[in-house]
């Protein structure tokens, strides 16, 4: 008996992918955001990014809601006065 599963495709971001979505027109819609990716001539990895987020009525504040790992401007910086 041959069963089929169901792969879940794991989202693949880069700081350089999410940079594309900067000026996106927060808070927006998961079809806002993929047309903005289309229309800003992102890569065809931010689009299929956001086409494989699962909620389709949600509206995200941020990039920090699509992608958790999304470094802050704080994580940049660092004490000079430790050097």
């Amino acid at each position: 008996m041959r069963t089929e599963t169901k792969t879940k495709k794991v989202m693949y971001w880069t700081l350089e992918l999410a940079s594309y979505l900067e000026d996106a027109p927060w808070p927006a819609t998961k079809e806002e955001l993929i047309d903005f990716a289309m229309r800003a001539g992102a890569p065809l990895e931010v689009v299929e990014n956001l086409q494989d987020i699962e909620d389709e009525d949600e509206i995200y504040e941020s990039i920090e809601e699509i992608w958790p790992d999304y470094p802050s401007k704080e994580d940049f910086f660092f004490n000079e006065d430790e050097y």
